[in-house]
Order: structure tokens, then C-alpha cells, then sequence
């Protein structure tokens, strides 16, 4: 059913662009329909961009979609589907910056806190079939630690975080882009318990911190970036039935083989779903 410009069907939002988006595997400019690796012709990972709201359940839904391809308990070496977090590329803080980030008096949701020529390089990268280094972040010392996790080549890679869709040159790289949309106070709800229990601040710190950078945040740089999504999942991982969706058509690509050069990406997503009842739907971590 199309209602104002967008496919409404069981509980998830298909915008009508996603015909294209999907159907054509494209990127921004001219897309490669295969990398060689080893010698080896592949085709081109495909770029999945998760946003969302401060604990809105994006990571949560890349788990689901993970365990539902059967790809989270397998070797870091064969994995055919990779998750990757926005909060890995967070810049280096300054002196200063660190101090008041543990007095909890710095914005980790501006878009400023965020290395994206980092993650622009990474994702470069793995389009061409690269094994890449990705840091981890430390949210107890608000510090890249000295770790860090290989992204070896893969057929699907999902990079979600807060603020994945808003810069641009990022944007256009990826071939599908989802938005979990989770009602705010459902987020509060989370983010809370959260910060207290798994990085040991304290109540009235984590809800001056919210109400201070993490909302006003949210809605001037997080919540306009839901326009540019081809996907939006209400409730987050609650949703079985979009990420159900997505799974099946991730699905279909990691059965196409290198050599088929016709399309490259996905069937549409809004030509396959499946006949239902009309119903309008509704427009863990750090983020």
C-alpha cells in the first residue's frame, strides 16, 4: 500500500527509492560490480548503513540479522556477513576535551566528535576488498584503546551508529540504508540502566548528560538523517518482521555468484512483500 510517497506494510517503511537503490546495488557514483582479492574475483561487498537514536536498538538489530544468516558465531575469517560500530571512529580527544568528558560536559553526539575522514578510508577500503584494522572504543576512559578487531573481506558489511547517514561522502557510499526508530522514551529507558551498570557513572550525570547534549543532539543532526533512509524499522529489534525482510533479501544476494553481471544487488524489496491487512506503520550501546 502506498500512502504519501511510502510503501506501508507490516510495520516497517519502504520509501519508494528503494526500488532503485536496491534493485540497482548502486553507489554514489559508478558502481564496481565485482573487487578481486587474492586473485580472486568477488563481488563488491554490499554497504548497509544502520542509524538511529542513542540506544535505539541499532546494534541490536545488526546482532539479529547476524544470528538469522547464521554468521555470529563463526570465524572472524569466515564470516560472509561483518558488523561494524560508528563508535569505533570516534576522534582522539584533547586534554581538555578528556577532562570534560569525565565530568560528563562533552557532546559525543555532535557530529565534531566523530573521525569521519577515518571511516570514509575504512569503508573505501573494504569496497575494494581490503582487510582492514578497526579500533575499539573504550567507554569507561572515552579513549580509542590499544585494541583492535580485523574486518577481513566479506559480502555484507553493516556499519551502524548515531550519526552513519549524515555526512555525506559516507551516505553515498553505502547501497541500502536502515533507520531503527524507537519511541525516545523507550531509549531514555535503556540508555540509563546502561551507563550506570556497564560504565559506573552516576544517575544524575547520565540524565544531565541526555538532556544536555545526547537529546538536543538527536534532533538537530540524528533524526533529519531518517529522510535519506531506504528502510525505516519502527521499534527496533522488536520488529521480526522487517528484519525477517532484510534477512531474506540479504539472503538472495549472498547466493548470486561474482560472474552474474546483470543486476547486482537485491530484487525490490516493495515488489516481494508479502500481502497483508492494511495498517499504517509507525513513523546496545553507547548510541
Amino acid at each position: 500500500m502506498i500512502r504519501g510517497g511510502v510503501l506501508r506494510n507490516c510495520g516497517v517503511l519502504f520509501s519508494k527509492k528503494i526500488r532503485r537503490n536496491i534493485s540497482m546495488h548502486k553507489m554514489s557514483e559508478k558502481p564496481a560490480d565485482h573487487v578481486t582479492t587474492n586473485g580472486l574475483e568477488t563481488k563488491t561487498p554490499f554497504l548497509i548503513g544502520v542509524a538511529g537514536g542513542t540506544a535505539s536498538g541499532k546494534s541490536t538489530v545488526c546482532q539479529r540479522i547476524m544470528e538469522k544468516l547464521g554468521q555470529q558465531h563463526k570465524d572472524n575469517t569466515e564470516r560472509r556477513v561483518v558488523c561494524i560500530s560508528q563508535d569505533s571512529f570516534y576522534r582522539t580527544l584533547t586534554p581538555s576535551e578528556r577532562l570534560r568528558a569525565e565530568r560528563g560536559q562533552f557532546n559525543f553526539d555532535h557530529p565534531d566528535a566523530f573521525d569521519d575522514k577515518k571511516l570514509l578510508t575504512v569503508l573505501k577500503d573494504i569496497l575494494t576488498g581490503k582487510r582492514v584494522e578497526v579500533p575499539e572504543y573504550d567507554y569507561i576512559t572515552n579513549s580509542i584503546s590499544n585494541r583492535s578487531h580485523t574486518i577481513y573481506p566479506a559480502d555484507v558489511v553493516l556499519i551502524e551508529g548515531i550519526l552513519v547517514f549524515y555526512f555525506p561522502e559516507v551516505r553515498d557510499l553505502f547501497h541500502m540504508k536502515l533507520f531503527v526508530d524507537t519511541d525516545s522514551d523507550t531509549r531514555l529507558a535503556r540508555r540509563v540502566p546502561r551507563d550506570i551498570m556497564e560504565r559506573g557513572r552516576d544517575l544524575e550525570q547520565v540524565l544531565n548528560q541526555y538532556m544536555n547534549f545526547v537529546k538536543p543532539a538527536f534532533e538537530e543532526f540524528c533524526l533529519p538523517t531518517k529522510k535519506f533512509a531506504d528502510v525505516i524499522i519502527p521499534r527496533g529489534a522488536d520488529n521480526l518482521v522487517a528484519i525477517d525482510l532484510i534477512v531474506q533479501h540479504i539472503s538472495e544476494y549472498l547466493k548470486r555468484k561474482p560472474s552474474d553481471k546483470s543486476h547486482l544487488g537485491y530484487p525490490s524489496l516493495a515488489t516481494s512483500l508479502p500481502a497483508s491487512p492494511q495498517r499504517g506503520g509507525k513513523i546496545g550501546r553507547p548510541h
